[in-house]
């Protein structure tokens, strides 16, 4: 699935350098480039006073007028990277570089004229217009000599008023906290009115949120997501360089030794392809994955090498450029490579993607910066097998150096507050995630795809995995149980998953205590290929989807889908139009009747690009086995003949 490049029809594309980026071509004239190409995309569908951008696509369920604000201030972060790079570099003149200038500063001076018809909605509680009062004020924090320093005093005036909508305000209590933080200390640094007490108050509740080894929860909750990476990492180090002096210097250096550690595992999340994992909300903001490698530079706080993080953030950067993001005008749509509604929220707008523009972070670093000079390094994906086990948002990860696929297997994010009615929520609750996939989520209001999930198709709401209780995460093992409510029959369910990664491959092991004759289904991996369906292979016990390019999922019943009652059957089920991958999905499955009482089933699930890993022709004949022993543990057997004895009780 391919498209033209990013830079592909501009005069002004640099060529590849294989010498400096032999990964990814990439140089720093490429992301100006990239960002010059971007911004220049959403001029004609700015608002005559150049204060709102008025794109194509579906409304947020913010409304319009909340829309163009928000496409303003998202492209602000852009042109605030272009902005202070060409200043580093002695450009501040160039007449592109001017006219960014000219363009933002008139949008200023009309958005928060009250008088104009383009003015922006006010700052308020739990307002979109909060979101987008940090981005401009990280904005013009960035490019204060050229633009507010050189606004009209009265303009400063009004600029300064519309902020001050956040003084004694309420955010939602999530990252929005900190969305507050920036927002009043930019006022404090211009000397106008904010509240020291409000800023304090909620660095504090991102110390609330900290799970440990570089994790935050997004509120409170089982919320772990790449709000880790673009906001609640990166909104202190934003905060602390319009702070100043006036940052607390020991809070500097726990929020910096939070970056570091989340860094070490962070790189760990992009593909060899340049591909992040696919999972959480928020998706549409795409490269923005990449905003922290630049943040742990920019803050001193980063334990990668130089060409190790320019060869992440370029490789992202160029995964959605070679597939269509942005298009062929230049914009961002809504979706992940072209436009795809399942993968946003009612708050995401037709601007909302341009949060990706956090990426450019890297354009504030001076451009003889070792990031920007030294040879790209590999990725860890690259250069051996891995596996990771991430306790505080319950996550392993392990991935192939042989076909460079990430796969995060998920005990621990649900997406769910304390108090929440439990939901099905696919880009959360799956067994697990990829750089390579996507979860099936039709575009209506139908239940989401069968992949990645164990379900008890019989039950009310078909029982899928909802709220995650955690067992454990270590190792090469992780382990969690779901239930549901016993029905008005008194009848109870409940499966307890213990999952155990092995280079491709991972078994998972499930308890299932349910009534007799439910009927059972777990899927696989969900791939999909934009121009022909996946081919689709299945027989008792196993099934496979393959795609074109090689990339298979496999599913192979191990223990427990046989015997009284009959069952094991597999089957794989195909979808058009349901996967941010490609038009055409297929997922395989396994389907199975419960005796009755407890019992326990294991399953091979893999996802490989590598014919020898997933059975070539004979996808059954893994090698793959699983027992009872006599103690109670299944002992499971990898393809490769590795032997492992699991418990789920």
């Amino acid at each position: 699935m391919t498209a033209p490049h990013l830079l592909a029809d501009s005069p002004q594309q640099p060529p590849l350098d294989p010498g400096l980026s032999p990964y990814t071509g990439y140089t720093r004239a490429h992301w100006e480039a990239a960002a010059d190409r971007m911004l220049a995309a959403l001029l004609p569908y700015a608002s005559p006073h150049r204060a709102q951008y008025r794109l194509p696509g579906r409304a947020s369920h913010s409304g319009a007028w909340s829309d163009g604000l928000e496409g303003y201030a998202r492209s602000f972060t852009l042109a605030a990277c272009r902005i202070a790079g060409a200043a580093g570099q002695d450009q501040p003149g160039a007449t592109h570089i001017q006219d960014l200038i000219a363009r933002y500063a008139a949008g200023l001076a009309a958005g928060t004229d009250p008088a104009d018809p383009e003015h922006w909605p006010p700052v308020t509680d739990r307002a979109q217009s909060m979101v987008e009062a940090a981005a401009i004020a990280i904005a013009l924090h960035e490019t204060r000599p050229w633009i507010w320093d050189a606004l009209p005093e009265p303009v400063r005036q009004r600029t300064a008023a519309w902020l001050g909508g956040f003084v004694g305000a309420k955010p939602n209590d999530s990252n929005w906290r900190l969305f507050q933080v920036v927002t009043e200390e930019f006022l404090a640094s211009v000397g106008a009115p904010h509240r020291r007490a409000e800023i304090d108050a909620g660095l504090s509740r991102l110390d609330d949120w900290y799970r440990g080894d570089g994790w935050y929860t997004d509120g409170d909750g089982q919320k772990f997501d790449y709000y880790n990476a673009w906001t609640l990492h990166l909104y202190p180090v934003l905060w602390a360089r319009i702070a100043g002096p006036r940052a607390d210097g020991m809070l500097v250096a726990a929020h910096r030794e939070r970056l570091r550690r989340f860094l070490e595992d962070h790189q760990y999340f992009f593909g060899a392809d340049g591909a992040p994992v696919h999972q959480g909300r928020s998706l549409t903001y795409r490269f923005a994955a990449a905003a922290p490698l630049w943040a742990g530079v920019l803050a001193d706080a980063t334990p990668l090498p130089p060409g190790r993080t320019r060869r992440l953030a370029s490789g992202t950067l160029k995964h959605f450029a070679d597939r269509g993001a942005p298009d062929s005008e230049g914009l961002l749509r809504l979706g992940w490579y072209g436009p795809y509604l399942p993968v946003t929220q009612p708050y995401s707008g037709p601007a909302s993607p341009y949060w990706a523009n956090k990426a450019f972070l890297g354009l504030l670093l001076p451009a003889d910066h070792p990031v920007w000079t030294a040879p790209e390094e590999p990725g860890p994906v690259e250069t051996a097998d891995r596996h990771l086990a991430l306790p505080g948002p319950g996550w392993l990860l392990h991935s192939t150096a042989a076909d460079g696929i990430v796969r995060l297997v998920n005990h621990g994010s649900d997406h769910q507050s304390p108090t929440s009615a439990i939901q099905d929520d696919p880009h959360y609750n799956r067994f697990a995630y990829s750089t390579a996939t996507a979860p099936d989520t039709p575009p209506d209001d139908t239940a989401a795809g069968p992949d990645n999930q164990i379900t008890l198709l019989d039950a009310p709401g078909r029982f899928a995995r909802g709220r995650i209780h955690r067992l454990f995460t270590e190792g090469r093992r992780a382990g969690s149980w779901h239930t549901r409510p016993s029905a008005d029959n008194g009848e109870h369910a409940r499966i307890t998953t213990v999952s155990v990664a092995h280079g491709p491959w991972e078994v998972r092991v499930h308890r299932v205590e349910a009534p007799a004759g439910a009927h059972l289904r777990e899927g696989g991996w969900a791939v999909a290929d934009d121009t022909a369906p996946p081919v689709a292979q299945a027989g008792p016990g196993w099934a496979l989807a393959r795609r074109r390019d090689g990339l298979a999922s496999l599913l192979v019943g191990l223990l427990g889908w046989d015997g009284e009652p009959p069952g094991g059957q597999g089957s794989v089920a195909t979808a058009v139009g349901h996967n941010a991958y490609g038009r055409h999905s297929a997922t395989p499955l396994l389907t199975a009747r419960h005796p009755g009482g407890t019992r326990l089933l294991a399953t091979l699930v893999v996802l490989s690009a590598d014919p020898a890993l997933h059975g070539g022709p004979q996808p059954q004949h893994t090698g793959a086995s699983a027992v009872r022993t006599a103690d109670g543990a299944v002992r499971v057997v990898f393809p490769d003949g590795t032997t492992e004895d699991v418990r789920t009780a």
